[in-house]
């Protein structure tokens, strides 16, 4: 759904016509919006700033808690105007989660020191905002199977609550091709301990894919891939109950939903 806001220019703010901006989706809880502004225009979102590409590509998303409301602060030929994006609640699944091993759901105090360091592996990945927007050509299915989890579903596992699941989980038999979902940037590509060998992706902008749970990887840190390219094969390496690719997207630290941003089955 494309969704086109003209935006009202208060008189003592703006003269002449009002910015436009375009965007496929809805604000909601756990979405990200993939939008068009004329060129030259400057964006924030709660504060935030927001790139632009020099074609007017912008990126930005809500996480799976996000607040009724966002700011959206638009900055064009000099004149600046803001706008209250009504941000959409959702409800969540709960998802119970049976035989995993207990390591895998109460880490042991002897591996705290290799998760926090991939932890912050992680968290310097998600720092990248580079200026190609490969996000703006859209994004493909990267394997087929039966979804076995949801984004914002409580995770329930061995009858302890845990955090809640951010991605979406394509369940196929090991060995099942694996394929980037956009081109970008190999920015991470090594064996996690909760997800297994994992592959994050740099679409531009701070949107980022992750794959996880590979039983092989086919590409190194640093190297640019195509969309549909193959990456890696489906496993069931890290915290798993079976094998699956763990379908994770985010906008710098802020985890989104992928699914809706797929084709249609």
């Amino acid at each position: 759904m494309k969704r086109r806001i003209l935006l009202a220019a208060p008189a003592l703010l703006l003269a002449g016509p009002a910015a436009a901006l375009e965007w496929r989706g809805s604000p909601a809880q756990g979405a990200l919006l993939l939008g068009r502004a004329a060129p030259g225009t400057r964006l924030s979102l709660d504060g935030r700033a927001v790139r632009v590409s020099p074609e007017g590509h912008f990126a930005f998303g809500f996480g799976r808690d996000a607040g009724p409301r966002a700011t959206l602060l638009v900055t064009t030929q000099g004149r600046a105007e803001s706008r209250v994006l009504e941000v959409a609640r959702r409800s969540w699944q709960v998802q119970r989660l049976e035989g995993l091993p207990g390591a895998m759901v109460t880490p042991p105090p002897e591996t705290m020191e290799r998760i926090q360091r991939e932890r912050a592996r992680i968290a310097e990945a998600r720092r990248a905002d580079s200026a190609t927007p490969h996000f703006a050509s859209g994004f493909a299915w990267p394997a087929r199977g039966r979804i076995s989890g949801v984004y914002g579903s409580q995770r329930i596992l061995n009858g302890e609550a845990r955090a809640p699941h951010l991605g979406l989980d394509i369940a196929a038999p090991v060995g099942t091709p694996m394929h980037a979902m956009a081109a970008g940037r190999v920015l991470l590509a090594e064996d996690l301990y909760f997800t297994g060998n994992t592959i994050i992706l740099d679409h531009g902008h701070g949107v980022q894919s992750l794959y996880a749970h590979a039983s092989r990887l086919d590409v190194a840190e640093g190297e640019m891939v195509a969309q549909g390219q193959q990456i890696a094969l489906i496993g069931a390496t890290g915290r798993v109950t079976g094998p699956h690719l763990h379908l994770g997207l985010n906008w710098h630290a802020t985890a989104v939903d992928p699914q809706p941003l797929l084709p249609a089955i």
